[in-house]
């Protein structure tokens, strides 16, 4: 049996915005690293998106995690400050997610476990999805922000290359993982360019 008291605990949150590929992507990694616990909480929109964008079933995402919580039990572990975790990735974060953890609405498990990554100051990482943004979505990162978290987007770089769509999801995964300092092999880093000859 693990030492618990030696695995990082890592929750992945998955709500309703387009980009269910990135967290599952993420438990996928996650699952091969040793000396990691993951937790997952999936709104009930999380859901819907995964089965529509990836084909995935209930019991296919569930098989990634170590732990998975129900959205609707409050009383759930993670939703304490007691409970010792070393990171939150949502993955993708809704605008209603957004909105939730920027106003403290605690609502859902979800955001409960948001809420107690921001008043513990443990890393929370939001990697929001929509465009066009009105104002009160920027508003609302700002909030996050100020408030100690991280908002990064899924963005890709082109700079690199990717060839497929894979390696695309790849690079904005392996962003997240440095955020919450887990190593990785996901993507290329990037080794700058020759200065041009003289």
């Amino acid at each position: 049996m693990a030492d618990t008291k030696a695995l990082r605990r890592i929750i992945v949150a998955i709500s309703g915005a387009s980009g269910a590929v990135y967290g599952a992507r993420l438990l996928q990694v996650l699952q091969r690293q040793s000396g990691i616990e993951t937790h997952l909480v999936v709104s009930d929109a999380g859901w819907r998106n995964l089965q529509h964008e990836l084909d995935m079933d209930r019991p296919a995402v569930e098989s990634l995690a170590h732990r998975v919580h129900d959205v609707r039990n409050v009383g759930a572990a993670i939703a304490s400050g007691s409970f010792q975790c070393h990171a939150m990735v949502v993955a993708p974060c809704s605008m209603r997610t957004l909105a939730a953890i920027a106003h403290g609405l605690a609502d859902n498990l979800l955001t409960r476990a948001a809420d107690v990554a921001l008043k513990e100051r443990r890393r929370l990482v939001l990697m929001v999805r929509e465009s066009p943004l009105h104002l009160t979505h920027l508003r609302n990162m700002v909030a996050v922000t100020e408030m100690g978290g991280i908002i990064c987007p899924p963005l890709p770089a082109f700079y690199l290359r990717p060839q497929t769509v894979g390696e695309v999801v790849d690079y904005s995964v392996a962003r997240a993982l440095d955020l919450i300092d887990v190593p990785h092999d996901l993507a290329p880093r990037w080794q700058g360019l020759e200065p041009d000859a003289p």
